[in-house]
């Protein structure tokens, strides 16, 4: 009997990813090849080996890491996170940190032709996809060999990224209701975007992950309303989606709700009071604020940087509850 519960004890260790020693969390960023399309520009965050963490900078932000650090733990497992459009791999810093610091491996790409320095690629989704796809194939093969099990991948997408992920990990959208929605609601983001960009002869491609995705996280999903009955039936895995109450960008009944019901397995649903749909991107430091005040707009009674602390340690339990090996 002591001999079962000590080998029963062994194996729930072995469930849980690692978390970093001593908090300290490596960074990195790599040029990932995208075929002949310009190589696809991706941060890392992941746990790492015990060493003096320093102040780096990531644009107009600041983290403590350890940049090139070895990395603590092999068989790791990956999660990787798209962004919204026109953002960059900076939009989500905090969250990512957090991932890594319970023993994540996190890359985060910057979407080619949709990001702060270019937005040229805006409205081409079947970009997204394919670099989204690209990035999975080369961590988890190429970056570090070892370091990342290809059979523990998850993925964080917000806005345009939640449904490049959706895209990525088996859901159909019905490309014809864009039209529809357009047609009844042209002042929306994204039919303002489609209408300014440069028309496409042939829908573009959209392209699933190479590898299975055993866990997603989707916040405000960008059109959302493209999922019908049987459009998501492939995604089994366990999803926790967030919701905006207070979306002017996304807003309800279009989006989050959609993909809720097309879910074949009733995901992990949050609602967030108050929150606009800038408020899943990182706390903004005063800098950023003032460059920026649309993305860091401070809504009375609503704190940016409580419900992060909130939002990361839920998203870092439904992770590791739904990663174990």
């Amino acid at each position: 009997m002591r001999l079962l519960q000590v080998v029963v004890l062994v194996l729930l260790a072995a469930c849980v990813p690692a978390r970093a020693e001593n908090g300290v969390v490596g960074f990195a960023v790599i040029a990932v090849p995208n075929g002949t399309a310009a190589p696809i520009e991706t941060a890392l965050w992941y746990p790492a080996e015990s060493v003096t963490p320093r102040a780096t900078r990531l644009d107009v932000l600041s983290q403590d890491l350890a940049p090139g650090a070895p990395v603590q733990g092999r068989n790791l497992p990956l999660i990787v996170i798209s962004h919204g459009s026109s953002s960059s791999f900076t939009g989500h810093v905090d969250t990512a940190f957090a991932l890594a610091q319970a023993g994540f491996v996190v890359a985060a790409p910057t979407h080619t032709g949709d990001n702060t320095r270019d937005r040229s690629g805006a409205a081409d989704l079947g970009a997204r996809t394919r670099q989204f796809a690209a990035v999975i194939d080369y961590v988890a093969d190429h970056w570090d060999p070892g370091a990342v099990n290809p059979d523990r991948i998850g993925a964080f997408g917000y806005s345009a990224g939640a449904f490049t992920v959706l895209v990525a990990a088996g859901g159909t959208p019905d490309r014809s209701r864009v039209v529809v929605h357009c047609a009844e609601h042209p002042s929306f983001f994204e039919c303002r975007l489609i209408a300014a960009a440069t028309p496409s002869i042939t829908p573009p491609v959209l392209t699933r992950a190479p590898r299975a995705l055993r866990a997603l996280v989707l916040a405000a999903p960008a059109l959302g309303y493209t999922f019908g009955p049987g459009s998501l039936a492939e995604l089994t895995m366990p999803v926790q989606l967030w919701q905006a109450e207070e979306d002017a960008i996304l807003p309800a009944p279009h989006y989050a709700e959609p993909v809720r019901a097309a879910l074949p397995r009733a995901p992990e649903f949050h609602r967030v009071a108050g929150a606009g749909h800038f408020d899943f991107m990182a706390p903004c430091p005063e800098g950023l604020a003032r460059v920026a005040p649309a993305i860091c707009e401070n809504r009375p009674g609503f704190d940016r940087a409580v419900f992060h602390a909130r939002f990361n340690a839920e998203m870092v339990r439904f992770m590791t509850d739904a990663l174990r090996p």
